[in-house]
């Protein structure tokens, strides 16, 4: 499904989502809901969050993995 995106990989495009990284409060919000999820204390609300975060995380590794693949077809 992803897939058409990453025929739209400039080399510059490319690096920049290989260079994706969330911000501090993002990471930090991710790291609590992992610690109450390992502790089985998540409200219904920070389930929702927790997988949202999750689905998100995942969807970038996948393109993140398109655009290195795209750089090395490049040559770059």
């Amino acid at each position: 499904m992803l897939g058409p995106i990453a025929e739209c990989f400039t080399p510059e495009v490319a690096r920049r989502v290989i260079g994706l990284q969330p911000d501090a409060a993002t990471q930090a919000r991710a790291e609590k809901l992992a610690a109450k999820a390992n502790e089985g204390q998540l409200t219904q609300e920070e389930e929702a969050d927790y997988d949202a975060l999750i689905e998100a995380a995942d969807i970038i590794g996948i393109l993140q993995a398109q655009a290195r693949a795209a750089l090395a077809r490049q040559g770059s």
